[in-house]
């Protein structure tokens, strides 16, 4: 007997024809009806080779077709459009919208042309193990993903749930938590969650050796540091040592006046021009998930530098442009924040900038020469915006007493596009 399907019209009478069903580790048994419905009733069915292979071939109408998903992901996504408005059903591990192929369906297809029928994921059962809050846990996948994005997440009492990108994720991730003063963490790597083959293995990052998991698998990290750690907030303002530098670097107090006027926003893309060491760059994305910002430096020096401070701060997704401002800037996606640190006295960049920005975005410029102040105070007079002075004294030694040591006095322009 074959199970009810869900409603398959949307409200302008168009059939509702991909199907998107998340699938676990113990197949077919355990879906839904409503979901087995959509299997059942598929003249195309979309999968990897191992999904595919849940299903028998009894549990499909005769004829149906089967597709496996090819590498890029996107080549498949021609085929699927190709079948609109028949019955297009693609499997998908676990809950498809969390790090899955549901996403990116979403991207390309209307969703009232989808019906989605999530299923437990692999988060849910590995907190439910473990007796983890999942609102408490912060959640990432590592497949296809730089490992040095983990970096970012390190903090006492942090638990992590991650999803592997093969066997070999769990000895990589606890390699990089002993060579970061984590090796205490514990780390519990889970098997073939919620099928006849779940398994687990525990133990600390330090002791985690050389052994290796099954390519399917989850990893849960409680967070605990050694002794030497030094966990980094993410707010803005992180210490002028947390940088590899040649001396080019807004300082701690400058930096984090100047990322309060640029105000990070998640979704949002920054421009760092003249970036230096990346600082700003760097924060801005260790501020806000989801924040993209593009580094422009003209030094290939430190455009290296730049990328090997991103990965070491946990951001290794940074882009970092090599080439000089304004020229550098075309083509690039435009900005909802400008940072302009270097390069100042051309008489074109600021005006360029402004033009790139989105309307709402902030333009941020720190000089501290009396040519750049001069630029900046003749594109206020045109333009507008507000004008700052930053002066920062440090206290130094000096002999057996202290004194005030005064860094160079910053002159910071503000302006926010009109919308």
């Amino acid at each position: 007997m074959r199970c009810a399907l869900p409603a398959d019209m949307n409200g302008d009478g168009m059939k509702r024809w991909l199907g998107i069903v998340g699938i676990g580790e113990d197949g077919v048994s355990g879906l839904a009806p409503t979901a087995c419905a959509l299997i059942e009733t598929a003249e195309l069915l979309v999968g990897g080779a191992r999904h595919l292979a849940m299903v028998p071939p009894a549990l499909v109408p005769p004829g149906a077709e089967r597709l496996i998903w090819r590498r890029p992901l996107a080549d498949t996504l021609g085929d699927i459009a190709a079948w609109r408005g028949r019955r297009v059903t693609v499997l998908a591990s676990g809950d498809p919208l969390w790090y899955g192929v549901g996403t990116v369906l979403a991207r390309r297809f209307p969703l009232d042309e989808m019906t989605i029928m999530p299923h437990s994921g692999a988060f849910s059962l590995a907190a439910a193990r473990l007796g983890w809050a999942i609102e408490g846990c912060t959640v990432l996948t590592l497949h296809g993903r730089p490992l040095d994005g983990l970096r970012l997440h390190l903090a006492p009492r942090a638990r992590l749930l991650l999803l592997s990108q093969d066997g070999d994720t769990p000895r990589s991730v606890a390699a990089l938590l002993s060579a970061s003063c984590w090796g205490p963490s514990r780390m519990t790597v889970f098997e073939h969650l919620g099928g006849a083959r779940e398994a687990d293995v525990c133990g600390t990052a330090d002791a985690w050796g050389e052994r290796r998991a099954d390519d399917l698998n989850t990893i849960a990290i409680d967070c605990i540091p050694a002794p030497g750690a030094h966990p980094l907030s993410r707010l803005a303002g992180l210490p002028d040592d947390a940088f590899e530098h040649d001396g080019q670097l807004t300082k701690r107090e400058v930096r984090a006046v100047t990322l309060a006027r640029l105000a990070p926003l998640a979704g949002e893309m920054l421009w760092d021009v003249g970036a230096g060491s990346g600082s700003i760059a760097i924060e801005w994305k260790r501020a806000v998930s989801g924040g993209a910002a593009i580094a422009i430096e003209s030094g290939e020096a430190r455009s290296a530098t730049i990328a090997r401070n991103a990965a070491r701060l946990g951001v290794p997704g940074l882009r970092v442009v090599v080439g000089r401002a304004p020229e550098a800037l075309a083509g690039l996606p435009p900005p909802d924040a400008i940072f302009v640190g270097g390069g100042i006295g051309g008489p074109r960049l600021l005006g360029d900038a402004w033009a790139a920005l989105r309307p709402g975005g902030r333009l941020v410029a720190n000089v501290v020469s009396i040519e750049g102040e001069r630029t900046v105070l003749d594109w206020c007079s045109q333009h507008g915006g507000e004008l700052t002075r930053i002066a920062v004294s440090r206290a130094e030694s000096l002999g057996a007493h202290h004194a005030w040591r005064p860094l160079m006095p910053v002159t910071q322009l503000f302006a926010a596009k009109p919308v």
